[in-house]
C-alpha cells in the first residue's frame, strides 16, 4: 500500500512546531501522561495500510468506521504521532495505545494545513493551475500539461487518469487525491524540478477539504451539468461545491467560462479576479465576454481530409477574439468543439499566468493525446472475408467487411455524451453508432438524460453496461434505454444488449461496411481510460480498446485472443 511516492529527504518536523502552526489543534497523549513528547514527523497518511516509521497517522472519522480503530496497527508499523478527534483518543486509549495526538474537533478539516506543514508547503514552490467543472477537466490539464512542458516549465500532473511527476505515472484511484497524499506529491514534484502542476479539482474533493492549504495561480471552470447528484443531491450543492474553488483562500485568479447560467453567476460572485470567457454562439446574454471562442472545422483549418485520413486528424483551430480586438488562432489537437473549448480554457489560463503570446501559440502546435478523451481506436483493413453478420439486417455471409472510424470517450454525462457525437458526426459517411451505459450506485436521475442524449446524434444507440456495481444491471440499462427511446425517431434505433463486450461487438457490426456500404463510426462512451468493469465489489479487467479491437478482428474471422479481457 505504499505506492503514493514521497519526497526521498523527508524534513522531519516537530509535532509541537505542527501544533503551533495549524489553527484548531492542540497537542496531548493518548494515555495517562500530561507530557507529550516532541516526536519528529516524516510523512502523512490517512490509510493505516499505507503507515511508514516516521508518519503521522490521521484516524478520521468515516462514514462506517473511525479511524482511531486502526491507531494500534498503525503505531505498530512506525506511526509516531496521531492525528484524530476526541472519539479517536478513546478508541486508542480502549486499545491500550500511548501515543503523541494532534487533537481536532474536525481533523478532515485541518488535514490539509498539517500535511503541508508535514512537507514544507510545497504548492507555494509550484505554479498552481487548478480546474473545475462538470465536463473537459482532464483534457484540459492534459493540454496545459503538454503545453507547459513546450515552454520548459517540466510540468506535474494530477487528475483522473493518472498522475505524472517527471517520467513517474502513477494510475489515480480518485480524480484529485486526499490531502495528506496531494502535499507529499506535491513535495515530490518539487525535488525533481518541476516548476508547475496542473491538477484537476473535483468537487468531492473541495467539498471534503482534499485541496486545503493550496492556492491555485488560476483557477478553471469549464461548465457545469448534472452528475455527482449521489452526493451533492442537489445542483446547487453542487455548484456551492465547486463555487469554494473561486475565492481568495483557494486561488488567485479565474478563467470561467460563461456559456451558462452557472457560469455567469460563477463569475459575478467570484471574490478574484475572472476572465470570462464563452463560445461564440453562447455570447447573447449578458455582458461581452472577456474572450470569444469560435471553432473552426478541421476540413476547414486545413486541407480537406481524405479517405486515408479521415477522423485521424487534427481537431482544427480555435479562434480567440478578445474584448480590447485581439484575435489569435491556436491549433486544436483533438476533433470537436469542445475540445477547441478546452483549447481556449489552457490558453487563457496561460496567457493570464503571464506567459507571451507568441510562445503560448506555438505551445499547441502540436496533436494532443488524451487517452480516454477522442480516443482514435485503429483498425487494420483485413483481407480475410467475414462470417455471418450479427446483424441480420447486414450483407450476407461471406461478404467482405471495411472498417468503422472507431473512439473510445469517457463522456458520462448527457452534455458530454452530445457533444462527443456532435464531434464525431461529419467523420461518418454511414451509421453513427454509440454504446453507452451508466455506471450503478451513482446519480440515477442522469441516465434517461444520457440516453435521450445519444439518441438525439447518433443513428443507431446500443445501450448496455457500464460498471453496474451493486445495481441490477438490467435495470440501469432500461432506465438509460427507456430516455433513448423516447428521443429517438423511430423505436427500432436503440438496442439494449446485455453484456459490454456483445454490445460493442454489435455495434462495430453495425457501423462496418457491408456490401459495398460505406462505414460508419462507432463511439463507445462512458468508460474511456478505464481499465476494468466494476460489478458487485469486483473489478473484472475490461479495457474498450482492445475489446473494439477484438470486435473488428472477429467480425473479420481473425482469432485475436486477448488475455486482458475477461471473456
Amino acid at each position: 500500500m505504499n505506492a503514493t511516492p514521497r519526497p526521498s529527504r523527508a524534513l522531519d518536523v516537530g509535532i509541537a512546531r505542527i501544533a503551533d502552526a495549524v489553527s484548531g489543534v492542540t497537542l496531548q497523549r493518548t494515555g495517562p501522561s500530561s507530557d507529550a513528547p516532541d516526536v519528529t514527523v516524516s510523512g502523512v497518511t490517512l490509510d493505516s495500510r499505507a503507515v511508514r516509521p516516521g508518519d503521522l497517522y490521521a484516524a478520521l472519522p468515516g462514514a462506517n468506521v473511525h479511524g482511531g480503530r486502526f491507531i494500534g496497527q498503525s503505531v505498530a508499523a512506525g506511526a509516531v504521532a496521531v492525528l484524530t478527534d476526541e472519539a479517536g483518543v478513546g478508541l486508542a486509549r480502549d486499545a491500550g495505545v500511548d501515543v503523541p495526538v494532534l487533537l481536532a474537533a474536525d481533523p478532515r478539516g485541518v488535514l490539509g494545513e498539517v500535511a503541508a506543514t508535514v512537507y514544507g508547503r510545497p504548492a507555494d514552490d509550484l505554479v498552481m493551475i487548478g480546474i473545475t467543472g462538470t465536463n473537459g477537466k482532464t483534457t484540459t490539464a492534459y493540454l496545459l500539461e503538454g503545453a507547459l512542458s513546450r515552454l520548459g516549465e517540466h510540468p506535474g500532473l494530477i487528475g483522473t487518469i493518472e498522475t505524472r511527476v517527471g517520467s513517474q505515472r502513477l494510475p489515480s484511484v480518485r480524480t484529485t487525491p486526499e490531502a495528506s497524499e496531494l502535499h507529499g506529491l506535491l513535495a515530490v514534484m518539487r525535488e525533481s524540478g518541476c516548476r508547475a502542476c496542473c491538477m484537476e479539482v473535483s468537487s468531492h474533493a473541495l467539498a471534503l477539504h482534499r485541496v486545503d492549504a493550496v492556492r491555485y495561480d488560476v483557477a478553471i471552470f469549464t461548465n457545469l451539468s448534472q452528475d455527482h447528484l449521489d452526493f451533492h443531491r442537489t445542483m446547487e450543492a453542487y455548484f456551492e461545491a465547486k463555487a469554494q474553488l473561486f475565492t481568495p483562500q483557494r486561488a488567485r485568479r479565474a478563467v470561467v467560462c460563461v456559456d451558462d447560467e452557472w457560469g455567469r453567476r460563477l463569475a459575478a460572485q467570484a471574490q478574484i479576479p475572472v476572465t470570462t470567457v464563452a463560445n461564440a454562439a453562447g455570447t447573447g446574454d449578458g455582458d461581452a465576454p472577456d474572450w470569444t471562442i469560435t471553432a473552426v472545422p478541421a476540413d476547414e483549418a486545413t486541407e480537406e481530409h481524405s479517405e486515408q485520413n479521415n477522423g485521424a486528424g487534427l481537431g482544427g483551430a480555435v479562434l480567440l477574439t478578445g474584448a480590447d480586438g485581439t484575435h489569435l488562432r491556436v491549433k486544436v489537437g483533438l476533433p470537436g468543439a469542445h475540445n477547441a473549448t478546452n483549447t481556449a480554457f489552457a490558453v487563457i489560463a496561460l496567457l493570464d499566468l503571464g506567459y507571451p503570446v507568441e510562445r503560448v501559440v506555438a505551445a499547441f502546435d502540436a496533436p494532443a493525446t488524451v487517452p480516454g478523451r477522442m480516443q482514435r481506436v485503429e483498425l487494420a483493413r483485413e483481407t480475410s472475408p467475414a462470417p455471418a453478420p450479427l446483424d441480420p439486417a447486414a450483407a450476407d455471409a461471406g461478404e467482405a467487411v471495411s472498417p468503422p472510424i472507431a473512439y473510445v470517450d469517457f463522456a458520462h454525462t448527457p452534455d458530454a455524451i452530445a457533444a462527443t457525437l456532435q464531434a464525431l458526426r461529419p467523420l461518418s459517411r454511414g451509421p453513427l453508432v454509440a454504446v453507452l451505459g451508466a455506471g450503478g450506485d451513482r446519480d440515477h436521475g442522469k441516465r434517461p438524460l444520457m440516453g435521450a442524449a445519444a439518441a438525439r446524434v447518433a443513428d443507431l444507440v446500443v445501450v448496455t453496461d457500464d460498471n453496474p456495481r451493486h445495481e441490477d444491471p438490467a435495470m440501469i440499462r432500461g432506465s438509460v434505454a427507456g430516455g433513448a427511446r423516447e428521443a429517438a425517431p423511430h423505436a427500432e434505433t436503440v438496442r439494449e444488449v446485455p453484456g459490454r463486450e456483445a454490445a460493442i461487438d454489435l455495434a462495430v457490426d453495425l457501423a462496418a461496411g457491408h456490401d459495398g456500404r460505406p462505414a460508419g463510426v462507432v463511439a463507445v462512451l462512458g468508460k474511456g481510460h478505464e481499465q476494468g468493469q466494476t460489478v458487485g465489489d469486483v473489478v473484472k479487467p475490461f479495457d474498450d480498446v482492445q475489446v473494439v479491437r477484438r470486435a473488428w478482428a472477429n467480425l473479420c474471422g481473425v482469432a485475436r485472443p486477448d488475455p486482458e479481457v475477461d471473456r
